[in-house]
């Protein structure tokens, strides 16, 4: 029986495109999660260090330090040694995407009842691998919940 690849067997590309879709989304989970955490320091405390990122993100200096050069190489965010890190505009757009993905997502967990502590864990992890589509019927169903959960109108007099 000949041997049949993913290159000649459709089901095998399209579940191969699927994971090969998940492995890029852990690339890039990294680099937005330091990009959120530099924009929501520089926004609280007017600046980001490495060591801000040291204490938030619960690891070395060694890589922190890595991965903020990464950042750099790729154009999202500039730093000079001693220095605090500043977004290029490309990075802050990347972390207010991200952002904006987390909010929806733990909006939508809470809404369906996650215990916060809970929902804010899944969020961190769920929030890089869903679509826009996915997040738009979050948002919606979200919506459709709080409509759903307000008390009906009264008439007046009564």
């Amino acid at each position: 029986m000949p041997r049949r690849d993913a290159h000649h067997d459709p089901g095998r590309r399209a579940v191969s495109a699927r994971f090969q879709g998940t492995r890029a989304a852990h690339e890039d989970e990294t680099a937005e999660d330091y990009l959120e955490a530099i924009a929501d320091t520089i926004d609280a405390n007017g600046q980001a260090r490495v060591r801000d990122l040291v204490r938030i993100m619960g690891v070395s200096h060694v890589t922190v330090s890595r991965i903020v050069a990464r950042l750099v190489r790729e154009g999202l965010a500039r730093t000079e040694p001693y220095q605090p890190i500043t977004l290029t505009p490309a990075g802050r757009r990347i972390a207010l995407r991200a952002r904006a993905r987390h909010e929806a997502v733990l909006a939508f967990l809470l809404a369906i009842g996650v215990p916060l502590q809970q929902a804010e864990i899944d969020a961190e992890g769920i929030e890089h691998h869903v679509s826009q589509a996915t997040i738009s019927a979050m948002r919606k169903a979200i919506a459709t919940l709080a409509r759903k959960s307000r008390p009906p109108a009264r008439p007046p007099g009564r």
